[in-house]
């Protein structure tokens, strides 16, 4: 069984590289045409709201990726 603190870990270091992410790595742009019909499939007022789903999914992506990526270095490599 896993230790309760890195269960509590997992998502915490999920959002804490996610947040480094939004700092760091540029975020998808859509083209015009592609933001106005997404815009209308998905029934949003605005082109904020479609943006601020999209940065909210990737940067939670690419923390959650960046998280399993770190944690498999370390537990292959200097863990001992």
């Amino acid at each position: 069984m896993n230790n309760p603190f890195l269960t509590f870990l997992m998502p915490m270091s999920t959002l804490m590289l996610g947040f480094l992410s939004a700092l760091l790595l540029p975020a998808p742009w859509f083209g015009v045409e592609l933001t106005r019909r997404l815009t209308t499939l998905f029934h949003l007022s605005d082109v904020g709201q479609l943006y601020t789903l999209v940065f909210c999914l990737w940067f939670l992506l690419l923390g959650a990726l960046e998280y399993y990526v770190i944690r498999f270095i370390y537990l292959r490599f200097i863990k001992v």
